[in-house]
């Protein structure tokens, strides 16, 4: 006779757990306190790579996360929304830290590798280290924490989700920011990301010091373009209507005052695709 493998009841997240359930169940399990690890800006063609640690206070029973009401995947917020959450965080969060990576050192290591390694450093920014990891998307090696990758980890987690809008408001912040200093190409409305309008602004006047160039809608172009290439290209100013979709993104920085910490990514030769050394 076959026997029959039950998982343990009181270790098995429910389907209406709640986006708090993963960490009750590994905070029963003794793994508390649990972090969460997320990304924002990497497919994005220009501005940094930002990565973020989240660890919150978890609810020992049903219920949202404490202080945080509204939590939710950042990218299903609105601009306003992501906002006054993100301030929740940083007043109800056990910790965080975030980690920024400049475009140079994308074009310099490599998109994953700087992903890799920011991981690493956005968890080793934490005051404590952590019982447990959850990140979002891929396994991390070198965590030296037991970790669990998870597929759209920021709709599942709660402190996924809180990592995921802590990186993307401090991103948008510095893409508001950056606009400023390059206003030909709209920064503070698509935040770097490959839209109708960033494209066109980039065919007139090629890359700023910001674009990633080993993207290749970037590297790509030519900063020589003749004038007689741009017939019919519009400035950035000129709003396409359609483009309300690519913008529903806009957030915006990191406040001063906060427990984690802010660091850049400036030197990881060392590490190679997969986290292998």
């Amino acid at each position: 006779m076959l026997a029959v493998w039950r998982r343990p009841v009181g270790y098995t997240p429910r389907s209406d757990a709640g986006l708090a359930g993963f960490e009750r169940i590994l905070a029963r399990a003794g793994l508390d306190p649990v972090a969460g690890i997320d990304e924002a800006g990497r497919g994005a063609c220009a501005g940094p790579l930002v990565v973020a640690a989240a660890v919150l206070r978890t609810p020992r029973s049903g219920g949202g996360i404490p202080g945080i009401p509204g939590l939710a995947d950042s990218k299903t917020l609105t601009a306003p929304v992501r906002e006054e959450i993100y301030r929740q965080i940083m007043k109800a969060a056990v910790d965080w830290s975030v980690v920024i990576i400049s475009s140079a050192d994308v074009d310099r290591l490599g998109l994953h590798v700087c992903n890799v390694s920011g991981m690493r450093r956005a968890l080793a920014g934490l005051r404590d280290r952590p019982g447990y990891v959850l990140t979002d998307g891929f396994p991390v090696r070198g965590l030296a924490v037991p970790a669990l990758a998870m597929w759209k980890g920021d709709q599942v987690a709660a402190c996924v989700a809180a990592a995921s809008i802590i990186a993307k408001v401090t991103r948008d912040r510095i893409m508001s920011e950056l606009h400023g200093d390059y206003p030909d190409y709209g920064f503070n409305r698509h935040k770097g990301y490959s839209t109708p309008s960033h494209m066109k602004a980039l065919a007139r006047h090629g890359p700023c010091a910001e674009h990633r160039r080993s993207f290749v809608n970037v590297g790509g172009r030519r900063e020589d373009l003749a004038l007689d290439d741009l017939a019919g290209v519009p400035e950035p100013g000129d709003e396409l209507a359609g483009e309300a979709a690519d913008l529903a993104g806009q957030g915006g920085a990191s406040d001063n005052g906060h427990n984690g910490s802010i660091v850049d990514v400036i030197e990881e030769h060392a590490l190679l695709e997969g986290g292998r050394r």
